[in-house]
């Protein structure tokens, strides 16, 4: 699956083109290798993320089959590694 179609499924981020901006910025990266919203993306892969004053680590454990998710299932898509705040100041 499309990273910018399992990042909305998983409702890490909630729209398409945000992803589109926010791997632009580099804002988002996958197994340490800038992200690309065309990119495939695989079980046991790790996506960082700087949304919202924090960075966000996680491991996908379950890629979708379809691209919409019930918001239950959608938390059981991945598994959070850290969290931290982000100080915006420091860019």
């Amino acid at each position: 699956m499309r990273l910018d179609l399992y990042l909305k499924a998983s409702r890490l981020v909630t729209r398409r083109p945000l992803v589109r901006e926010l791997c632009e910025a580099g804002k988002i990266s996958v197994n340490d290798s800038p992200g690309k919203p065309g990119k495939d993306v695989h079980t046991g892969d790790r996506i960082k993320l700087i949304r919202a004053g924090s960075v966000v680590e996680v491991e996908i454990t379950a890629v979708p089959t379809t691209k919409q998710v019930s918001k239950v299932d959608a938390t059981g898509l991945y598994r959070t590694i850290s969290e931290e705040p982000f100080d915006r100041d420091l860019l």
